[in-house]
């Protein structure tokens, strides 16, 4: 999964890196499995403006991903690696054993023709999910669950996978990509492997055009604004702005925003690197 890079005849092109896109097998998606995906331009049910810069982008379909992967009495065998304009991570269509065909978070190395398993007493190996009391200590997964059926809810952008680090009676100890650590159910279900697209981080759009094609509109800062518009605003020159802060009054880089009474911090036992 390599990036390409352009020779600078243009200005759009002198910075531009982009996935090379040699795993890719398929343009075409498999339509039983997409649904119209409406774009809000960042207003919300009465009209009402509540997100600003967003609007425009291309049009999309969305691809309706198996989070779950329930489907443990028979094996799958991987037909397609697709691209997904919804996600960072490339997807993969798999079609079971009775005809039926899914999307997939494609792991990184998986194949088209590899067989792929899920569910209790499956080998521990790369595209197979399975629950965190059978996969090895030291395994790296990723679409892990939060809690037992919700559905793959951590490590599932590009690249990414944690580490299963320890086994303490009923959870499992991992080290997810942000550097936190934290105590999951051992019924919970992962799956083995890492994100595909790994050098995702590693493109540049070279122009601001990419960013409008994605449906994000010019950023105004609020140091440039005036302070009826903003807290920051105001001031005579180029003023710094007092404490960084929202355009609603919160205050930013550093503020504690969590609630310490949530109750999902006595499974953090380290919490994510700042």
């Amino acid at each position: 999964m390599a990036v390409k890079k352009f020779k600078p005849v243009t200005p759009g092109q002198r910075n531009k890196v982009i996935s090379a896109f040699a795993e890719i097998t398929t343009k075409k998606p498999h339509k039983a499995l997409l649904e119209p995906l409406k774009s809000s331009g960042g207003r919300n049910n009465t009209g009402q403006m509540t997100v600003r810069y967003i609007g425009g982008g291309h049009k999309r379909m969305y691809r309706i991903i198996d989070f779950h992967r329930l489907k443990d009495e028979c094996t799958a065998t991987v037909r397609t690696i697709e691209y997904d304009p919804n996600r960072s991570a490339r997807i993969a269509l798999v079609e079971y054993q009775d005809g039926e065909k899914r999307y997939i978070i494609a792991p990184d190395g998986i194949k088209v023709g590899q067989v792929i398993a899920s569910g209790s007493g499956v080998a521990p190996e790369v595209g197979n999910c399975l629950p965190l009391s059978e996969i090895p200590v030291g395994t790296l997964v990723h679409n892990i669950e939060l809690r037992p059926g919700q559905g793959a809810a951590m490590a599932r952008s590009a690249g990414t996978s944690a580490q299963l680090a320890a086994r303490e009676g009923n959870h499992a100890i991992l080290r997810l990509p942000s550097g936190e650590t934290r105590m999951v159910l051992v019924s919970c279900r992962a799956t083995v492997g890492t994100v595909s697209n790994a050098d995702h981080n590693l493109e540049s759009f070279g122009k601001a055009g990419r960013s409008r094609w994605l449906g994000r509109r010019p950023h105004n800062r609020g140091v440039v604004m005036n302070p009826h518009d903003h807290p920051m605003g105001g001031g005579e020159g180029r003023a710094s702005g007092g404490h960084p802060r929202s355009r609603k009054g919160l205050p930013a880089k550093g503020y504690k925003t969590r609630n310490p009474k949530a109750v999902s911090n006595k499974f953090i036992i380290e919490r994510r690197k700042k």
